[in-house]
């Protein structure tokens, strides 16, 4: 068998489309035993593994296995199987299809080492993940999945343009790294930049994850974006650039997530504010940045993904998750109470937990290498991560005033793998060891010294007090059922202004031209009527002399157009 016939992309992907057809029955079992095959085809490909294929004349390469690719594809199918576990009660085909086929397309892309096969992969991810947004059923979901689609491709189609320029000028279209100098650099970095959701670039994806089903935010959170980190830091790594986009990254979500009233709006802006972390250690591009934000990526992939489950339950059960409708929550589900705050605690870097063993990472390769005020920047971010998602989630959701709401606890599977996750979450921070071991490169850091342990906890806890001191004296920002604008009050409010704006204008010109038209159309018919009317010019008996001058004219101007 070719060796490329073994990418476990394609196994999962295959899987997807029977999912399509199969008894309804299977698809909970398919979703869960496919990625958890395709983990097994991946380790069992030895790193160094390379399987180039000649198409068209192209020698293209799907399958490349090194520290950097296997790491992120281990990740992808362990969140895809989660997942799916968690996903096993819907019986929605399309759902379990295009989830599939979207995680084995995110794997796809993560294993290629051309150009060509990752904008296929690309593509592909976008197409499958929409469906996801579209499974809600309702007409925002549409016009949301509309506009997440339009943005998705116009990445591939710019990752595209970049890499047809790149190989025009160097005859290469081999995937490594690129950097901005290269012909085509800037278009693929900017194809890279929509994905991974830069500032003024980011509103698809609090615009679309909170639209999308119960389970497909889950799936939605663990492959677009951290796919864009991966290509970020395989073809742009060490570009300064990266350093100050990944700092604003981390600062500005902060402030919308504290006034979001819809908490998995709230979870959005705080993915925009750990990829921040990953993209800066990609900037400084050290081996420890790197280890740094492929760590974090890693644990991230797991807390996030616990938050959007806890949340997605939240859905399920109560049909809201707005924060000024929740309240209570604990008395009815208590279990899912706790996974919520482990994976809280996760993302807020507590001791013992897996964000800090891996965004400490990044912290010190900052300070290594002199970055001072990006450093200080992901230490604020550090402090307001704790108030949105590591407070301010399950606070609002499972205690606070308790409205009434007396539900069901969560399914079992959704209580399954949000307990899976929340266990590798604690397991990661406990003893990070195994995941240090399957970093790209070589790891020489003790996380749990006393001064970083000291210095997180005074961090954490200074976050804490401020919390309370704003909630107590009401000067915390209330829970307000609205819709908050951020930079996609361009294209919510300004273009539409704008349109209605030129769109009068050109309703009063063409007013001004139609009467105007109008006007010189009833001058001509006026003169028409006067040259061909009875007693007109055209009408009255001409005399001979007349018609013998008209004659003269005509032949004149013959013989002048003739030999002329």
């Amino acid at each position: 068998m070719p060796e490329w016939l073994a990418n476990p992309a394609l196994v999962i992907m295959a899987g997807g489309l029977l999912a399509a057809v199969c008894p309804r029955a299977w698809l909970g079992a398919l979703a869960v035993a496919l990625p958890a095959l395709g983990l097994t085809l991946l380790w069992q490909l030895p790193l160094g593994t390379y399987a180039p294929v000649t198409l068209f004349q192209l020698e293209l390469a799907t399958i490349r296995i090194d520290g950097l690719s296997r790491i992120w594809a281990t990740i992808f199918h362990i969140a895809g199987g989660l997942a799916g576990l968690y996903a096993w009660h819907v019986r929605d085909r399309v759902q379990h299809a295009a989830a599939l086929i979207y995680a084995g397309a995110a794997i796809g892309a993560v294993l290629a080492a051309d150009l060509v096969t990752l904008f296929i992969y690309w593509e592909l991810t976008a197409i499958a993940s929409v469906f996801l947004i579209w499974a809600r059923g309702t007409a925002r979901a549409y016009r949301v999945g509309m506009r997440y689609l339009v943005i998705q491709v116009v990445s591939g189609l710019l990752l595209m343009a970049g890499a047809i320029i790149h190989y025009r000028a160097t005859g290469s279209l081999a995937f490594n790294q690129l950097g901005l100098e290269v012909p085509g650099g800037w278009l693929i970095f900017l194809a890279f930049g929509i994905k991974c959701a830069f500032p003024l670039l980011h509103n698809w994806l609090q615009d679309a994850y909170p639209e999308a089903t119960v389970t497909g935010t889950v799936v939605l959170s663990v492959f677009t974006t951290k796919l864009a980190v991966y290509a970020l830091a395989r073809g742009f790594a060490g570009e300064e650039i990266l350093i100050t986009i990944g700092a604003a990254m981390t600062a500005f979500p902060i402030f919308f997530a504290v006034i979001e009233n819809d908490l998995r709006r709230v979870l959005a802006y705080s993915l925009n504010n750990q990829l921040g972390f990953m993209v800066v250690g990609i900037g400084i591009g050290t081996e420890m940045a790197l280890n740094g934000a492929a760590a974090h990526a890693f644990a991230h992939i797991l807390y996030k993904a616990l938050l959007f489950m806890s949340m997605g339950a939240v859905l399920y059960r109560v049909g809201t998750i707005k924060a000024s409708e929740l309240g209570g929550l604990y008395k009815s589900m208590p279990l899912t109470a706790v996974f919520c705050i482990i994976g809280a605690m996760s993302i807020s870097a507590f001791p013992l937990f897996s964000g800090f063993v891996t965004k400490s990472m990044i912290l010190t390769a900052a300070a290594v290498e002199h970055h001072w005020v990006a450093w200080l920047v992901l230490l604020f971010a550090s402090a307001g991560v704790l108030d949105h998602s590591g407070i301010k989630v399950p606070f609002f959701s499972f205690f606070h005033h308790d409205v009434g709401h007396r539900v069901p606890e969560a399914p079992w599977n959704m209580l399954a793998a949000m307990g899976i996750t929340a266990l590798l979450c604690i397991a990661i921070g406990v003893y990070p060891a195994p995941l240090y071991a399957i970093l790209p490169f070589a790891v020489d850091y003790a996380p749990y010294t006393t001064a970083h342990v000291i210095t997180q906890l005074q961090l954490l806890l200074f976050a804490a007090l401020a919390f309370t001191t704003l909630f107590r004296r009401g000067w915390y920002p209330p829970e307000i059922p609205a819709l908050n604008l951020d930079s996609d009050w361009v294209y919510r409010r300004l273009a539409p202004l704008l349109l209605t704006r030129v769109r009068g204008i050109a309703d009063r010109w063409g007013d001004a031209l139609s009467e105007l038209a109008s006007g010189a159309g009833r001058r001509g018919l006026a003169l028409t009527r006067r040259v061909y009317q009875p007693d007109g010019v055209l009408a009255k008996p001409w005399g001979t002399g007349v018609m013998t001058l008209w004659v003269a004219v005509l032949l004149a101007a013959y013989l002048l157009f003739y030999f002329g």
